[in-house]
């Protein structure tokens, strides 16, 4: 595996389960370090899942060498955004050329990362055949294969989502899928590496389109004096027909803010606009906005005003702040004047633009001193009646805690 994160660690875990025997490659030394320890940087596998894969053989090195002895190579490094979000391919550049540059030929090489459709065979094939000499689909076999990892889901894993692939050819996706069946339950093979990257960018962008939906009906019941959170239940109850999906402060984390800007990106190139994917960029960009603008209306006047963020992370019990909607709502109260503090079991540090927010850690008695106090993410460690009592003005942005001293987005 290369890339020890969020998706190649799970990864690994359960290639180790299945028998595989099983390396890691990361440049993070501290990854390394951590797992070489017995600990797992990563909220998705437990330390105790970290022993088992040590037990089973497992190793992880920043020894680029052992590339070269890899029967399977799966790539599951980040592709996030540049500083001008813009799609970063950087990581995933890097990682073709080392690998190329040890690629033994019979060699199964997929993609897990999440990118563009048109990445496998137009980035990264010609990277490894430039730096091995080989050819894909005759001396290697080459293929996509996202990576569905939800970090928190306790009711799907890797093993029971259905793995999908695409081959570069059909010997490459018939290689893909041996591979996978060797631990996951069901494989979908898609019609090509094209078929298999645009899905992916269908199932996040698809969430994205209806965290828009619903963030704009929840603008337009605040507006009406609607209680949004009743219309989604009442909606909900249908039993077909209606995905339900609930307003909040943004979309955050490392695939749903993401996915989408990769998908326009491609279609720019190739002469075609998403427009309601743009419409819904508009509309969760301007989500932190209005948490702002909602807190501004309660307190008065923000300048001077204490406030205290309870949850930073992107997902609720997710130890991962990555485009967390919390950062530009921060950024927004501070240009605003406001003191800012937070509160986060999961994140022991949080920063804004490069300066550190101050992180309370006595929940009770910071809610009591704030003016205001908003919960962006609604952890379980935060009690919705606790919260009520000890806040002296709380904007829930989540529609979880009542009392009188509660407000909603």
């Amino acid at each position: 595996m290369i890339g020890l994160g969020y998706a190649g660690l799970p990864l690994a875990e359960a290639a180790c389960r299945s028998g595989l025997r099983t390396r890691g490659f990361d440049i993070d030394d501290s990854v390394v370090a951590t797992l070489t320890a017995g600990r797992s940087p990563v909220a998705g596998v437990s330390d105790s899942g970290v022993a088992s894969m040590l037990d089973a053989g497992f190793t992880a090195s920043g020894d680029p060498a052992q590339l070269g002895a890899a029967d399977t190579v799966v790539i599951c490094v980040p592709t996030g955004l540049t500083a001008d979000r813009a799609p970063d391919l950087g990581p995933l550049r890097a990682a073709c050329a080392t690998l190329g540059d040890r690629l033994q030929p019979g060699t199964l090489v997929v993609l897990e990362s999440t990118s563009f459709p048109g990445t496998t065979e137009e980035v990264v094939l010609p990277i490894l055949e430039r730096c091995s000499g080989l050819r894909a689909g005759e001396d290697f076999h080459l293929a996509f294969a996202p990576e569905r990892i939800d970090p928190g889901n306790t009711r799907f894993g890797l093993v029971d989502t259905p793995k999908v692939i695409g081959g570069h050819t059909p010997l490459c996706a018939k290689y893909c899928a041996t591979f996978y069946s060797r631990f996951v339950d069901a494989v979908v093979v898609a019609r090509g590496t094209r078929e298999a990257e645009l899905a992916k960018l269908l199932e996040n962008t698809y969430r994205f389109v209806n965290i828009a939906l619903v963030n704009e009906f929840a603008r337009y019941c605040a507006t009406t004096g609607v209680d949004v959170w009743d219309v989604v239940h009442c909606a909900g109850t249908k039993p077909f027909g209606f995905a339900s999906f609930t307003p909040g402060p943004g979309a955050g984390g490392h695939c749903i803010p993401v996915d989408p800007v990769y998908l326009a990106a491609r279609a720019e190139q190739d002469g075609f606009t998403f427009t309601l994917v743009e419409a819904a960029a508009r509309v969760n960009e301007h989500r932190p906005a209005d948490v702002v603008d909602r807190a501004g209306t309660l307190l008065g006047e923000l300048r001077g005003a204490s406030v205290l963020l309870l949850g930073v992370t992107y997902k609720a019990d997710v130890p991962d702040v990555r485009e967390s909607p919390a950062r530009p709502v921060a950024a927004h109260l501070l240009a605003r004047g406001a003191d800012v503090a937070y509160h986060d079991p999961y994140a022991p540090g949080f920063d804004v633009d490069g300066r550190l927010l101050r992180r309370e850690t006595d929940l009770r008695a910071a809610a009591a001193a704030a003016d205001l106090t908003i919960l962006l993410q609604d952890h379980q460690a935060y009690d919705p009646v606790q919260l009520a009592s000890a806040s002296r003005l709380l904007l829930d942005t989540r529609g979880r805690v009542s009392g009188s001293c509660v407000r909603y987005l």
